[in-house]
C-alpha cells in the first residue's frame, strides 16, 4: 500500500512526539466528506499525541487543515484509542466550573438593576475622586 503526503505528514509529526516510533501507523480513508486519517500509537504514547485538554491534537489538526488548503482537500484526524481494548473512548475533561444559569424572577431582575445602578454610581464617584 502506497502512502500519501498527508499520511506521511501525520506520521512524521507523531513520530517526533512519541517514545515508541515503531508503533505509529496512519490509516487513510476517503469518502464524500473528505479524507479521514486515523492515527494509531502505542497506548503509552496516547497522552503525548493528545496533550493537555487536547492541545497537541488540535495543533496537528490545524496543520492538517493547512495542508488541505494547499491540496484542495478536507482532512479529518481521528486518534484511535489503543488502550488494549477496554472499549472506552477518550472524553474531553469537563470544565471545573459550573455554568448553570438560574432563570431570574422579576424581583431579582429589579434588585439586580438597583444593585448595578448603585455599583455604577459608586464606580463613577471613585473615578471622579481619582481624577480630582
Amino acid at each position: 500500500m502506497e502512502t500519501t503526503i498527508d499520511q506521511n505528514f501525520v506520521e512524521f509529526i507523531a513520530k517526533q512526539l512519541v517514545d515508541n516510533e515503531d508503533d505509529v501507523q496512519v490509516e487513510r480513508v476517503v469518502d464524500e466528506r473528505g479524507v479521514l486519517l486515523t492515527l494509531y500509537v502505542n497506548p503509552a504514547d496516547l497522552g503525548r499525541v493528545i496533550g493537555k485538554r487536547g492541545a497537541i491534537a488540535e495543533s496537528i489538526r490545524t496543520l492538517l487543515r493547512s495542508l488541505g488548503i494547499k491540496n484542495n482537500a478536507h482532512y479529518n484526524l481521528k486518534i484511535a484509542d489503543t488502550d488494549g481494548g477496554s472499549g472506552s473512548t477518550i472524553q474531553p475533561q469537563k470544565d471545573q466550573y459550573d455554568y448553570s444559569v438560574d432563570n431570574p424572577t422579576p424581583e431579582t431582575v429589579q434588585n439586580n438593576e438597583e444593585s448595578e445602578s448603585d455599583f455604577v454610581k459608586n464606580t463613577r464617584q471613585e473615578l471622579a475622586d481619582l481624577e480630582g
